[in-house]
């Protein structure tokens, strides 16, 4: 059973950065494909990026390249999510999921309680 805890949220203005961490327990952290999601009010979850077990790989949603950045440090067991330039339609809250699937919605992947970013204008 792996357990992830989500930090680093809170109130930013528009243009701002912030950085979320995901530290996981209870699991080998480095068997798992890592991903960050996020859920408006009123709005289906939707993949934000992901990072392959060995922190080689990601991949990013199209509304966040060029702004956001996923890493992974598996001796610490800490996945992160940069977030620069952020716009107020990145409010939200954001969930790290561990899954043995790569980038996707995973309903038997392991999920944190979430964080909540809010970007004011």
């Amino acid at each position: 059973q792996v357990r992830l805890v989500e930090s680093g949220g809170g109130l930013v203005q528009a243009g701002g950065s912030v950085r979320l961490s995901c530290t996981a327990s209870g699991g080998t952290f480095s068997a798992y494909h890592m991903g960050w999601f996020r859920q408006a009010p009123g709005k289906e979850r939707e993949f934000i990026a992901a990072i392959d077990r060995s922190g080689v790989w990601s991949r990013y949603a199209d509304s966040v390249k060029g702004r956001f950045t996923i890493s992974r440090d598996n001796a610490k067991n800490i996945v992160y999510l940069q977030m620069n330039t952020l716009k107020p339609e990145d409010t939200a809250v954001y969930y790290c999921q561990a899954s043995q699937k790569y980038a996707i919605i995973d309903e038997y992947g392991y999920w944190g309680q979430g964080t909540q970013v809010t970007v004011s204008s």
